[in-house]
């Protein structure tokens, strides 16, 4: 019974092995194709795909949820409704391929080029709206994609993608420009991404394969670790401060990589910051209750539980074994150090707050600088303030891919609330974890041809003009050309020999 328990796992794995290369040479025929495309075309596709994927976006949203078991349908709708309706907002008047823009007077023009086939890794968190998005901005970009589902949401994103492949077809994309695995295993996940059509590798979420994306010899964009610091400064507007950070927590509860997950507070308005908190549901657990949570996260081993990720506040305390209030949003742990055994220094993609307090923006400054290094790779960090000098100041000196000022973390990162580009890959600055710390766009798929026309004479480069010293009394005037450039250059080693001479 064991051997043939064995045997299958074994077959599955070749299975999806022999599925990953049959969607990669599909996708290298398709490239060919799709090269001929010019910007019109790949627009008109962009949104075809962007409709189909809208009809379906409340029914994938349900069942998002259901199939992981992670966070609230009605937030992953507000995900896939906003990649439908932004995404192509943004990508309406923008050009990825063909001629990008040429100037006249400098004779110069750059021209893009899809950079191939993308091999892409999805999460079980936000597995449809990271799906929607990869596959539009490679469209968009003219590059074939294939999709490494989560196993986690293999179903969902399945129904997703046989829709867009649907509508795909009806309007001139070629088979195989758009793929997924069906037999989901970590081999074939490999073998995508190792593959030899593969030009690059996006990885959203997936940080158990990091390692082995980074190390497949192809461009890698790591939609990082996140979860960092929030300060809260004291000319902030602290109630719509809380607001927005409890928003964000809470937002399809707390499973999304930006949202904020430690709150560093200016000491001269912890008073009414923590006021405001209660207001807004925050729980403030006792040294018992916390220590309930952490034995319930697995944090003291360094590996949280996954079945606990996507959860409401409420449920973690019964599980942990605490009781708080009906109108509980958020856990919130208050702390005064950052110690290597700090517990919450994992990423916590569930409703739950660390708490710091500082004397003033400077010392703040140093904990979100601590707090970035650690897990959240420079992430995402944001800052409540009114003080435009401050806000410089972290924006200048935080070893972060993106700051926020005055927004919900988890809306403003995807360029919600904010003018950032809408995406739900967002880099970070981990080395060797990624090629960018931007908010991915098509422009990260493609690469720049520079084209130059001649404006000079090779003669004014490659011939001797003028008067040459080289301190040496030597000042010859030669017309140009190989014998001349000879001619000078014996001189100059003759009269340097016999200087040496002398001296000898």
């Amino acid at each position: 019974m064991k051997g043939e328990s064995k045997m299958n796992f074994v077959d599955k794995d070749l299975l999806s092995i022999q599925e990953a290369r049959i969607l990669m040479e599909s996708a290298r025929e398709a490239r060919e194709t799709m090269l001929t495309f010019p910007q019109e075309k790949l627009d008109l596709i962009t949104g075809t795909l962007a409709a189909a994927a809208k009809e379906l976006a409340e029914e994938l949203a349900v069942m998002s949820a259901e199939e992981t078991g992670y966070g609230r349908f009605q937030d992953k709708y507000v995900k896939n409704t906003f990649v439908c309706n932004f995404l192509p907002e943004r990508l309406k008047d923008m050009r990825c391929v063909g001629i990008l823009e040429e100037d006249p007077r400098l004779k110069t023009m750059a021209v893009g080029v899809p950079v191939g086939v993308i091999a892409a890794l999805t999460p079980a968190v936000s597995p449809v709206s990271t799906a929607i998005y990869n596959i539009l901005i490679a469209v968009k970009s003219g590059n074939p994609i294939v999709i490494a589902p989560h196993e986690r949401a293999r179903k969902v994103t399945g129904r997703l993608i046989d829709r867009l492949m649907e509508a795909g077809k009806c309007c001139g994309l070629p088979e195989g420009a758009i793929g997924y695995l069906k037999t989901v295993t970590r081999a074939g996940t490999l073998e995508l991404i190792r593959h030899p059509a593969a030009a690059m590798v996006v990885n959203t979420g997936v940080p158990e394969l990091c390692r082995e994306a980074a190390e497949s010899g192809k461009p890698y964009i790591y939609g990082g670790t996140g979860n960092g610091p929030v300060f809260v400064e004291r000319t902030a507007d602290v109630r719509q401060a809380v607001e927005d950070i409890i928003a964000s927590r809470t937002f399809d509860y707390g499973i999304v990589s930006a949202a904020e997950q430690y709150m560093v507070v200016d000491s001269l308005i912890a008073a009414e910051v923590k006021a405001e908190m209660l207001k807004n549901g925050a729980y403030f657990m006792n040294g018992e209750e916390e220590k309930k949570l952490i034995d319930l996260l697995c944090l003291e081993s360094g590996k949280a539980d996954t079945e606990i990720m996507g959860r409401p506040a409420i449920e973690l305390a019964v599980r942990a074994g605490f009781t708080v209030p009906d109108s509980t949003t958020v856990l919130v742990s208050e702390q005064k150090y950052i110690s290597d055994r700090n517990p919450f220094a994992k990423e916590l993609l569930c409703p739950v707050l660390a708490y710091y307090i500082e004397n003033d923006w400077m010392h703040a400054c140093e904990k979100c600088m601590s707090l970035l290094v650690n897990e959240s790779h420079g992430h995402t960090l944001v800052i409540h303030s009114r003080d435009e000098e401050v806000i410089r100041q972290f924006a200048l000196k935080k070893p972060v891919g993106r700051i926020l000022v005055n927004t919900p973390a988890t809306l403003g990162s995807m360029g919600a609330t904010t003018n950032l580009f809408p995406a739900m890959t967002l880099g970070s600055i981990t080395t060797g974890a990624g090629i960018t710390a931007d908010n991915v766009s098509p422009m990260n798929f493609i690469y720049i041809r520079n084209v130059g026309y001649g404006v000079r004479d090779a003669k004014e480069f490659l011939g001797v003009t003028g008067n040459v010293s080289g301190g040496h009394g030597i000042a010859p005037e030669t017309k140009g050309g190989s014998e001349d450039a000879k001619a000078l250059l014996k001189q100059i080693l003759e009269t340097l020999s016999r200087e040496l001479d002398d001296k000898c």
